[in-house]
């Protein structure tokens, strides 16, 4: 029992810590990794699973996604730039070096993550939006 858990544990703590430095760090994208923790730590221990999802990196990134209440446009904006930021230095990087199939992939795939953030995700009015309107 315990060696099938295993591997998700250390993919929630390696997700957990990536997703933490890329909350702070503007050049790493947070959301991806806070989704591999929260996968990996309800795969777990409901224990960890309770835990992460009261942490406050939890409820700043994913709570509203997962609850299906959507994103704010703040928010898909800092995910879509991140992830766009980092993209374009491993575009730029293989470019660099003449190579045009993973550039293209790469391409295809940042395509990927702008129509879904763009099209697939739920909006959700910031508070400040609902009083003004």
């Amino acid at each position: 029992m315990i060696v099938k858990k295993l591997p998700f544990l250390v993919l929630g703590f390696v997700g957990l810590g990536l997703g933490f430095v890329g909350a702070v760090l503007p050049l790493i994208p947070a959301f991806p990794f806070l989704m591999l923790a929260a996968y990996s730590f309800a795969r777990c221990s409901e224990r960890l699973d309770r835990w992460f999802r009261g942490t406050r990196l939890y409820c700043d990134n994913l709570e509203d996604l997962v609850g299906g209440r959507g994103m704010t446009r703040a928010a898909r904006r800092r995910v879509m730039g991140a992830v766009t930021l980092v993209m374009a230095v491993g575009f730029t990087l293989m470019a660099l070096k003449g190579l045009v199939v993973p550039c293209t992939v790469l391409f295809a795939v940042w395509l990927g993550h702008m129509l879904y953030f763009a099209f697939g995700v739920r909006h959700r009015e910031e508070d400040g939006e609902a009083a003004a309107a």
